[in-house]
């Protein structure tokens, strides 16, 4: 029983440790001290590093845990039967659990081979969605998956100063253009060429 218990307490601590990094981060820079997440998270720095060694350690898990909400969103957008509606839900839940605020750590970390599987497994669900819409005529046909990954990147920046009531209402009123933008046929041409797998994944150096 006592085994059990500091087993359990562990698991606290690890998804207080992780959330208090993914808030950390996301609101005051990659840059900021380990020791800060410690505080935010109520527990000590030893705490901390018996779990995640390094700060690129923990940056790593978060990416994955991001990913792997990324995948749960497109697994429930598929579980729609309306093509566009099962879209829509994928894009709201993944700016709702802020996917893609981890982007700007691109580059600066090593792509483990679990950050990278769960990202493909990710962005091949995604494909299917985009897919289907596409097959059904409600998304327009210049939209590429990736145009999708990055519009929900873009909705997933942090805001300047704690969010407010008024700023999640901003946001919803945003996206609710931004998702209207994405359906077809379109009014405006799209400039260039949709954005390759080779350019997105050369942010993170994981080309090969």
């Amino acid at each position: 029983m006592a085994g059990r218990g500091r087993q359990a307490e562990a698991a606290r601590n690890d998804i207080r440790l992780l959330e208090a990094a993914h808030e950390v981060f996301t609101t005051q820079g990659f840059d900021a001290p380990v020791s800060a997440i410690a505080k935010r998270a109520g527990v000590g720095m030893g705490s901390l590093y018996r779990r995640y060694r390094t700060k690129e350690e923990l940056l790593q898990r978060l990416c994955v845990i991001a990913v792997r909400r990324v995948v749960e969103a497109a697994e429930d957008g598929l579980a729609e039967s309306d093509p566009w509606e099962g879209l829509a839900v994928y894009v709201r839940r993944c700016v709702a659990a802020r996917s893609g605020a981890l982007a700007p750590v691109a580059g600066t970390i090593e792509v483990t081979d679990e950050m990278l599987s769960a990202t493909r497994h990710a962005m091949e669900l995604a494909g299917r969605l985009v897919a289907r819409a596409h097959e059904a005529g409600v998304l327009r046909a210049d939209v590429s998956t990736l145009d999708v990954s990055l519009l929900v990147e873009q909705f997933s920046r942090p805001a300047p100063r704690p969010p407010t009531g008024t700023d999640h209402h901003v946001r919803e009123r945003l996206l609710a253009i931004a998702l209207d933008g994405l359906r077809a046929p379109g009014a405006t041409p799209l400039p260039g060429d949709p954005p390759s797998t080779d350019w997105y994944e050369g942010r993170w150096g994981t080309t090969s």
